[in-house]
């Protein structure tokens, strides 16, 4: 059989994509007042979109080692040669580490763990190549080659309504610099080398989507590229980006608009609009 290939739910593939490729995805947990639910399972975007609005207090935390040896098992046990699982950057989430743990228990001469060092479909790009390269046959190595590359090669910007959120997760490390800004000033920030770093400032999240729209342009130059579009409770925004990226993008095969989970949003709030370029 094919090599198996697990990620995180913080990768937030569209819907059905998932079962579509072969993959497993294994769910963080939400906190909201001490009450834990699982990412995408039992705690979504409308959940925490309220929760917030509750002024209920939200955090989030990794698998555990537990979780990912389990899933890592059954696939080994239902005939998979190797698994090679693919998480969010370790310097965001402790999901890395935990999957390192747990390939230790399982097997660790089958069981190899990548560090994508991004998130959404920075991470989801990179698993749905992972998967493509097990279904065509490759060795666990090619696998995991498939994956780093094309996380290696994604660029990731997102714009947010405030840096509030992730100031109190511990998120932002250099970002915090663009703390104390005017209100009216919204943050554009980028994933570098597995953190999130500030990259500009803009008046309105209405500029924030222009701008997310030249940036997204310049990475993908004259390439071919895939393309995806974030937003948590900003549906006509995230749709209005989409349509520039595909007026802009001849050579993108369409721009996929998911909305991001309660882990993710837990961080960024609501309103949070970003963008996912990576070549084909």
């Amino acid at each position: 059989m094919p090599v198996a290939v697990v990620t995180d739910s913080t990768a937030y593939l569209p819907e059905g994509f998932a079962t579509r490729h072969g993959v497993r995805v294994v769910p963080l947990h939400v906190l909201m007042d001490g009450t834990t639910g699982l990412d995408g399972v039992e705690v979504g975007a409308a959940e925490l979109a309220k929760a917030l609005a509750d002024k209920r207090r939200v955090t989030t935390s990794r698998p555990t080692p537990d979780e990912l040896a389990e899933v890592f098992a059954a696939e080994l046990a239902a005939g998979a040669s190797a698994v090679v699982s693919v998480h969010i950057s370790r310097l965001l989430s402790g999901t890395w580490e935990a999957a390192c743990q747990a390939a230790e228990r399982v097997d660790p001469a089958r069981v190899r763990v990548v560090d994508s060092r991004t998130t959404g479909m920075g991470l989801g790009f990179a698993v749905l190549s992972a998967a493509r390269a097990a279904g065509a046959g490759a060795t666990p190595s090619a696998v995991e080659a498939a994956a780093t590359d094309t996380a290696a090669g994604t660029a990731t910007y997102f714009a947010v309504e405030t840096l509030d959120y992730l100031r109190r997760g511990g998120r932002i490390g250099a970002a915090a610099a663009l703390l104390g800004t005017a209100l009216a000033v919204k943050p554009v920030l980028h994933v570098s080398e597995g953190e999130i770093v500030p990259l500009e400032k803009v008046r309105t999240m209405n500029r924030a989507v222009a701008r997310l729209a030249e940036l997204a342009t310049a990475a993908a130059g004259d390439r071919e590229v895939r393309t995806a579009v974030h937003h948590i409770a900003a549906s006509e925004r995230a749709a209005a980006l989409a349509n520039r990226l595909d007026e802009a993008l001849p050579r993108s095969p369409g721009c996929v608009v998911t909305e991001l989970g309660a882990v993710i949003g837990a961080h960024t709030g609501p309103g949070v609009l970003g963008v996912v370029v990576v070549p084909v």
